[in-house]
């Protein structure tokens, strides 16, 4: 059968749990917490050493990623450390939990293999930060070997250096300008969270879609001829783990949907779209330059639909929290893109993500409205 660019064939046997965009919020949660955590490293350590010249930025600098398109996790160190002239790496772990027995570090992260031996990584430090007692540790690979103990972790399922909660905490030193750091973390992830619910209510939306290629073992044929018929189909090839046909034309069929008169739902819908199409594809210079200024726009018109209250407005019929949301989870998808395209296109024309929700108004006043509502 030949297959048309515009129909979607699928048989319930093809049907399968999203997975993409969960492992991308898990990657956005730690990166969240590094990119607060970055400015105060470096002037904790500025303190650390006095009348030294400090830089602290992430592996890979403004190309850096936080999540990986195939999945998995980076090796790189967390952040890179220049004193002077020379670099050092931190590995960033940290805890929301008070009761811990042991603190564990995973064992690739501590020693590595030198001349058939197993020896400490040199030129590398951990930070630790214990969220609930606002407290930090900086120590070397060294003291986990010398104080942990070699043992099974069952939330990994592997072996890691476990330290005793006695042996460790011993380590902890306060700083109370933990406090706002971790405050705004906090909030990153429920602003996070709120809009990650988008997925669960567009699946319940179009439960019955999904339902009859289950349990009547249809073909689906669906022609995207306008935006919410365009969103349908991607959504459904999304949770099928299939893929368009000119798939580059679907792209720029789609970015001709943003104009003057969209609202916030209408962007949700057209940014989650170009998510999912661009995952799937590599895109030629044209294409990569429509993109390009059409994210610019997208962003833009989100922002013009601020309030000063924390919520975004942009529909007299649409409640300000659904609208919120719509618009909280196009800036994170936006936000992944500007900055894949800065790691895999090697573009200038956008900014490099500095923070997470950097693009978001007021953070503070947005979870504020989020936290009074639910």
């Amino acid at each position: 059968m030949k297959l048309d660019g515009k129909t979607i064939y699928a048989q319930s046997s093809d049907i399968k749990a999203r997975t993409y965009l969960e492992y991308r919020k898990d990657m956005k949660k730690k990166a969240i917490v590094e990119l607060e955590v970055l400015d105060w490293l470096e002037n904790k350590l500025k303190e650390l050493y006095p009348g030294n010249q400090i830089k602290v930025y992430k592996s890979g600098g403004d190309k850096f990623l936080w999540f990986l398109r195939k999945g998995g996790i980076s090796r790189e160190p967390d952040f890179i450390a220049e004193i002077d002239d020379k670099k050092i790496e931190f590995e960033l772990q940290y805890t929301e939990k008070e009761d811990l027995k042991y603190y564990d570090f995973k064992v690739s992260k501590v020693i590595k293999r030198k001349n058939k031996n197993l020896t400490p990584i040199e030129n590398k430090f951990f930070l630790f930060i214990h969220k609930p007692f606002l407290k930090f540790a900086i120590f070397t690979p060294e003291w986990i070997i010398k104080n942990g103990e070699y043992g099974m972790v069952e939330a990994w399922r592997s072996y890691a250096f476990r330290v005793p909660k006695e042996k460790f905490e011993k380590l902890l030193k306060p700083d109370e300008t933990l406090k706002s750091i971790c405050e705004i973390i906090d909030a990153k992830i429920v602003l996070l969270n709120f809009q990650h619910s988008l997925i669960d209510i567009t699946k319940d939306k179009l439960s019955h879609i999904l339902q009859n290629v289950i349990d009547e073992n249809k073909i689906v044929k669906i022609i995207p001829q306008d935006l919410d018929s365009f969103f349908k189909v991607c959504f459904i090839l999304d949770n099928i783990n299939r893929i368009p046909q000119n798939a580059n034309l679907w792209l720029i069929y789609l970015l001709s949907y943003i104009n003057n008169n969209i609202l916030l739902e209408d962007i949700f819908k057209i940014t989650y779209c170009i998510d999912f199409l661009y995952s799937k594809i590599k895109l030629k210079e044209n294409e990569l330059n429509q993109l390009i200024t059409k994210v610019k726009e997208l962003m833009k018109k989100i922002q013009n639909f601020y309030q000063s209250d924390g919520s975004y407005r942009s529909s007299l019929t649409l409640s300000p929290l659904d609208e919120t949301r719509y618009a909280l989870f196009s800036i994170n998808l936006l936000e992944d893109l500007i900055q894949d395209m800065i790691y895999y296109y090697s573009v200038s024309e956008l900014k490099p993500i500095k923070k997470i929700y950097e693009n978001v108004g007021d953070v503070g006043k947005t979870y504020r409205l989020i936290k009074e509502a639910l």
